[in-house]
């Protein structure tokens, strides 16, 4: 029993590293899966589609708890607050899971589309991926926070601070992720993206190459 004790007290008593941990970790699952290292089944066109219309979903519920819990917290509704962080937390783990099947098992896709259109998409992706890289550790610091300290507890720490960085990064990521999904799936065309798995180099091209050219009868 003390030693189950002494593992529960370990975030309370390390969040920074706990938080550093968990970032590794799934920055390491994002690009094994991008480069074809994860061991994940091929999977249909139909079901990139489906679970890019799924990821879709996600991560407007979970925008939306966002915006939920910023509502809470100003109302000074700590308990409903927290239920909406944590509601929006677990639904980026939801969209992780998926991301990861989608990317691993299947491809990525680029618009077809080109002039100001092109550049603007490209530059609200590209701000999306970076907010979203760089959220990461912030919004992982402000749950580990949350999860293991009271409210009056909480007072004492950066929780407040951190958890407005991470609102503002996470929130903004969600929207630019929506917006572009828009564009990509129902507003343009697309077709299967090769440049960046060209770079990695990994198994995941040969993956894509069967995928596009069919198989060989």
């Amino acid at each position: 029993m003390a030693g189950a004790d002494d593992l529960g007290r370990f975030p309370k008593a390390h969040p920074r590293l706990v938080t550093t941990v968990l970032s590794i970790i799934g920055y390491a699952l994002v690009l094994g899966a991008f480069g074809g290292l994860l061991p994940l089944p091929r999977i249909s066109r139909d079901a990139v589609i489906f679970l890019g219309d799924a990821i879709a979903v996600v991560n407007t519920l979970a925008l939306g708890a966002i915006l939920v819990g910023v509502y809470f917290i100003r109302a000074d509704e700590v308990r409903k607050h927290r239920a909406a962080m944590l509601t929006a937390f677990t639904l980026i783990m939801v969209f992780l899971v998926l991301y990861l099947v989608k990317v691993g098992a299947g491809f990525e896709k680029a618009i077809l589309v080109e002039g100001p259109v092109y550049y603007a998409y490209l530059g609200m992706l590209a701000i999306h991926i970076l907010l979203s890289a760089l959220a990461v550790p912030v919004v992982l610091h402000a749950v580990v926070l949350g999860l293991t300290r009271s409210p009056s507890e909480l007072r004492d720490t950066i929780h407040k601070r951190v958890g407005r960085i991470a609102v503002a990064a996470w929130g903004l990521s969600l929207f630019l992720g929506i917006v572009t999904y828009l564009m990509l799936n129902h507003i343009y065309s697309w077709e299967p993206r090769t440049e960046l798995l060209l770079l990695l180099a990994g198994p995941g091209l040969g993956r894509l190459k069967d995928w596009v050219t069919g198989p060989a009868d």
